[in-house]
């Protein structure tokens, strides 16, 4: 793995630090008046989610971890676990659906995503940005409601409730950016 000076570390690195491996969330850098320039920068553990702030000095040594990216389908789910096939080896791979946190009920069978891996070691799953749901529930548009920014509650086909534009009704499908986790157009 290479090494990189505590300076060249950017948004988005993956880091083995202190034992594990670290996503970096956020880096500034700082140029004080006395002393010398350093990175502060704010760390996530991409095994527990734990969070941690560090100080690197310019001058300090950081292993930049390369991850494993690779295109799988999701097949089914089985108990806790999600069942994933690699889309050039077609070999399957089973991953714990808590990776995916607050997104699992945006994983339609058959979606493409990406897994990222570091030694055969699951790491993170990406969602498509953009999926499709129906709305199976809602309120009547109620006449005078100005559209601007007004948004109303609404119950996806996958159990989930979001905010969504008045003109919207049952039966529509809409797209859900899955970054966000709110409605982003009709589909």
């Amino acid at each position: 793995m290479p090494k990189i000076n505590g300076n060249e570390i950017k948004n988005g690195n993956v880091l083995e630090h202190k034992g594990g491996l670290w996503s970096t969330v956020k880096v500034d850098h700082v140029k004080p008046g006395k002393g010398g320039a350093f990175a502060q920068v704010e760390l996530r553990n991409l095994r527990n989610g734990a969070k941690l702030n560090e100080r690197f000095r310019s001058v300090d040594k950081v292993e930049k971890v390369r991850l494993e990216q690779n295109d799988y389908q999701y097949l089914y789910s089985e108990g806790e676990m999600l069942v994933l096939m690699n889309m050039e080896t077609y070999d399957q791979i089973y991953v714990k659906a808590s990776i995916l946190e607050d997104r699992l009920p945006y994983l339609k069978e058959g979606t493409m995503v990406i897994v990222e891996q570091f030694n055969e070691e699951v790491l993170k799953i990406t969602l498509p940005q953009k999926v499709t749901f129906k709305v199976v529930e809602t309120e009547p548009v109620v006449s005078g409601q100005t559209v601007a920014n007004s948004f109303k509650p609404a119950l996806l086909d996958n159990g989930v409730r979001v905010m969504i534009p008045p003109y919207i009704t049952e039966g529509t499908e809409i797209v859900i950016n899955t970054e966000t986790l709110q409605y982003s157009e009709r589909a």
